[in-house]
């Protein structure tokens, strides 16, 4: 039997952090995953290259039944403290929108710094290695497929259930129902939607094709890209509404969010009467997207002079709540993460130490802490992950 102060089971964001902040404070640390190699997911997110934080994080961009749980954390370990580690180690980054810093070159390059920083802090690392039983037992006992672990404190990093492919399951769940913790429910979040097989068919010559739109729903709108794919509708605007939208909710997709339609076609109608409204999508619109509306609204092809107030009515509601008909959601196949998990009032906000449980710790996606698209949830990564690694 092996002896340990700390086991972390999952090697990802928050376990690699917070296993490096327990080992520089000369704690003897242990992390087990049973994939073949740490970081799956940070390697694969951001296309590659990584969204690791958000200058603008703040407990606002984050859902949670317990909305307060987060703000401990993010204000111990802030996006700055991240930023100032990673250039330490020199990480070439670059910020593609306000706030979102990702990696230059490849997301590879902050998952060295991540195996480095356990390396300096003295973590040892053993991967392809399965818990088939936990016990509290002097602490806890671990039986595995490499053998027995005993440690004082342990760590559930083992995120949630999205993108089963990089190994993702939800023992961490298991292991909070074990100990008699309640789990909330969850769902695939930041995740494409799928649209009704007619408009699915109707739409099909869009996929690939983006545009800026504000997306809609339960009170939260998003102004950002929508990608048509050949499932349905992606990209920035639906990841994000897909946090507040679910199945028989209403979703309004606003083609046209920085004009004012009604002027602007009215002044198109009296300026250039003779110009064909279709002529005029083209500017605004692509062009593919304009065949597919010619196929509702026929009389597009008419000059502006010809069309009615009716007609102009039609198109403003047509384009401002375009109706694409959503049916569900990709699933926890190309979720970014997974919505609900853990509830938080079981777990302190400064320690991440179960409080029925002691030497029990929760960290990172299991808990019921999901960030918005753009960094969020790595910064949530890092934060609880320091936050316990001060106390583990």
């Amino acid at each position: 039997m092996q002896n340990y102060d700390v086991v972390i089971i999952g090697a990802g964001a928050s376990g690699l952090f917070c296993a490096a902040q327990a080992g520089y404070r000369g704690r003897k640390v242990l992390v087990i995953d049973h994939a073949n190699k740490p970081g799956k997911k940070i390697l694969m997110s951001g296309g590659g290259r990584c969204n690791f934080t958000n200058m603008d994080a703040a407990p606002k961009h984050y859902l949670s039944a317990n909305s307060h749980f987060c703000i401990s954390a993010l204000r111990r370990y802030t996006p700055q403290d991240f930023v100032d580690l990673v250039d330490r180690h020199g990480l070439d980054y670059v910020e593609k929108a306000p706030g979102q810093l990702f990696c230059q070159h490849s997301a590879k390059d902050l998952l060295e710094i991540l195996l480095t920083e356990c390396e300096w802090a003295g973590v040892e690392i053993k991967l392809e290695t399965s818990v088939t039983k936990i016990s509290q037992e002097q602490g806890y006992r671990l039986e595995t497929t490499q053998g027995t672990l005993q440690c004082e404190s342990l760590v559930i990093a083992t995120g949630g259930l999205s993108i089963p492919t990089m190994g993702a399951s939800g023992f961490g769940y298991q292991i909070a129902e074990q100990f008699d913790l309640s789990v909330l429910p969850r769902r695939a979040s930041l995740v494409p939607i799928t649209i009704q097989p007619a408009m699915k068919d109707k739409l099909s010559t869009l996929s690939g094709v983006s545009l800026e739109i504000e997306a809609s729903a339960n009170g939260m709108t998003f102004k950002e890209p929508m990608l048509f794919t050949h499932r349905g509708i992606s990209g920035p605007a639906i990841l994000q509404i897909s946090n507040f939208w679910q199945p028989g909710d209403g979703l309004q997709l606003n083609l046209l969010p920085d004009m004012d339609p009604e002027a602007h076609f009215k002044a198109l109608r009296q300026d250039k009467p003779k110009r064909a409204l279709e002529t005029e999508l083209n500017t605004l619109l692509p062009k593919r997207l304009v065949e597919v509306i010619k196929q509702d609204l026929p009389w597009m092809t008419n000059p502006m002079a010809e069309l009615s107030n009716d007609n102009l009515n039609e198109l403003i509601q047509y384009l401002t709540h375009f109706d694409v008909q959503p049916n569900g959601t990709e699933g926890y196949r190309t979720a970014e993460v997974t919505l609900g998990g853990i509830d938080t009032q079981h777990v302190s906000s400064k320690t991440f130490e179960c409080t029925s449980a002691q030497g029990l710790y929760f960290i990172g996606e299991v808990l019921d802490v999901t960030g918005w698209l753009g960094g969020y949830n790595f910064q949530f990564a890092w934060s609880s992950g320091f936050a316990a690694g001060q106390f583990v």
